[in-house]
């Protein structure tokens, strides 16, 4: 197992192969989703974090392309927080596999 993910390689970690893990990076940390298939799997609601850096998206509890990133630029209070609930709930739930890291 690679210690190491660039977002190109995690990309193939986005559930549609199902013969390979299912990851989500959250503050870089790569998350180990595959037990949440039905969620971070192919038609889940959570799909599109799938194979993707996610953090953006789960401090503003956004479901939109846009957001789906590591960016966390402008980011309210508020949203940082969310965000701190959700990596604890990946800590709890999930194994960290990988580290992402810039190509």
């Amino acid at each position: 197992m690679a210690t190491e993910l660039t977002a190109a390689q995690l990309r193939a970690y986005d559930g549609t192969d199902p013969s390979k893990p299912i990851y989500v990076s959250v503050r870089g940390k790569v998350y180990d989703v595959t037990t949440g298939r039905g969620f971070y799997g192919p038609g889940g609601s959570y799909a599109i974090f799938a194979g993707r850096e996610a953090s953006r998206a789960l401090g503003k509890m956004s479901k939109e392309e846009a957001d789906v990133s590591g960016d966390l630029s402008g980011l309210t209070e508020k949203e940082l927080g969310v965000l701190a609930d959700w990596e604890t709930k990946f800590q709890a739930k999930y194994p960290v596999v990988a580290r992402l890291v810039d190509a």
